[in-house]
């Protein structure tokens, strides 16, 4: 299967994008990648990207997809950009922008920069530096502009912000330089080929046949983990982690965050988790049983759960079922319904965060849904894996607009009973 991740440079009408074994993705985002059914084997393109309305996609994350077989080809936008970072690292670069970025002819980010409609299409909406720089080029080999010129307009022409370099934003430089001819010539230009001029669009295309051909080189040796493992990248592919239950999308982390606050033998849970993890450590040093371990540490005077505080790697398929072994059907269903709440107060309320949530709020229901005292917050945190009060407090928010509609509706419920 070969993944392309497009938006501004091709439309999705586009013919070579309808070919079988191709896979159309929106531009490319953080997370994008830790998509489960882009396997070993693929192939992944990518072209467009988001950066400012989202996170961009990071480096780690390429590295972590190409070191699990998935091969990379970049181009024409955020693609050949990264392409240029990671080539040492065995991703493909393809084009002339790609080219320009390896050969330090350009370094900027806002040379690929456009604006983008914001539907479905995910149309341009302005110029990125590239095509104007190409396009002025073409204009000094046509004779319509000289040199100097063509240097003074590219000047004026950066020194617009990227979202503001609209068709008429370049007119007005144009015209404020007196390049009267040289707007009209592009004018003519792209009456006859609506593409004129558009490198992205070039190196795009070269891009996608040369994945639809097979015209990759041969893969060298892969990324190993030491190049994308860190506490970042786990807390990234935990966040991003998806599994397909009883016919539910969850999250995997919201399945264990919800287990951590409601079920009330997750206690257990989190011990045998414990003893699991010290009779296999992550780093792949001796084993032993959790009270031996536990008793050279600290001689027995603490709980295990308030000495250790082992990483939860999500992708690690015997952790989940391990921490997941007393979710019923209708805890899942109750994960996928917290989950369409918190989307609901993310459309509904523009700029909402889950870290906005109120941490007074979030920790009066956590002690209610414990029927814990401030004095054994801390503690029954722990116990349930989440270190402490605090640390519970910031895992739970996800799951508060959910938790507030149901005491609403049990409310409303008993009214309506009297």
């Amino acid at each position: 299967m070969i993944h392309v991740f497009v938006g501004p440079t091709l439309p999705r009408s586009e013919p070579q994008l309808a070919t079988p074994g191709v896979r159309v993705w929106p531009p490319v985002r953080h997370g994008d990648l830790f998509e489960t059914t882009i396997r070993d084997g693929d192939t992944a393109v990518i072209l467009d990207g988001v950066y400012h309305q989202a996170p961009a996609l990071r480096h780690k994350e390429i590295l972590a997809v190409m070191g699990r077989g998935v091969r990379v080809i970049g181009a024409a936008s955020i693609g050949a950009l990264r392409a240029a970072e990671l080539a040492p690292f065995g991703m493909l670069g393809v084009g002339s922008i790609y080219t320009a970025y390896v050969s330090g002819e350009i370094d900027g980010d806002d040379e690929v920069a456009v604006g983008q409609a914001p539907d479905s299409e995910f149309g341009a909406l302005t110029w990125p530096v590239v095509n104007l720089r190409h396009v002025l080029q073409l204009a000094v080999s046509a004779g319509v502009l000289d040199g100097e010129r063509a240097a003074a307009l590219l000047a004026g022409l950066c020194a617009v912000y990227y979202p503001q370099r609209t068709t008429a934003a370049v007119r007005a430089v144009c015209r404020h330089q007196g390049a009267t001819e040289f707007t009209e010539w592009l004018a003519e230009q792209r009456e006859q080929d609506e593409h004129f001029g558009d490198l992205k669009r070039s190196d795009a295309l070269t891009a996608v046949r040369i994945a639809l051909d097979g015209e990759l080189p041969r893969a060298g040796a892969r990324p190993t983990p030491a190049m994308w493992e860190t506490s970042y990248f786990r807390r990234w592919s935990n966040a991003f982690g998806r599994t397909c239950v009883d016919g539910l999308e969850l999250a995997t982390e919201d399945r264990l965050v919800y287990q951590q606050v409601f079920d009330p033998a997750f206690r257990k849970t989190w011990t045998a988790y414990l003893e699991h993890r010290s009779l296999h450590p992550a780093d792949g040093g001796p084993g032993l049983p959790l009270a031996e371990r536990l008793a050279q540490v600290t001689g027995e005077d603490l709980p295990a759960d308030r000495v250790f505080h082992p990483a939860i790697d999500l992708r690690n398929e015997e952790s989940v079922a391990l921490l997941l072994a007393g979710e019923t059907q209708t805890d899942r269903q109750a994960v996928a319904r917290y989950a369409t709440a918190l989307a609901r107060e993310r459309r509904s309320r523009p700029g909402f965060t889950v870290a906005a949530v109120r941490d007074d709020l979030t920790r009066r229901l956590l002690l209610r849904v414990w029927q814990s005292s401030e004095q054994e917050f801390d503690a029954e945190a722990s116990a349930r894996g989440l270190v402490c009060g605090a640390r519970a407090v910031e895992r739970a928010k996800r799951l508060v607009p959910g938790l507030l509609d149901e005491t609403t509706e049990r409310t409303e419920a008993a009214r309506g009973g009297r």
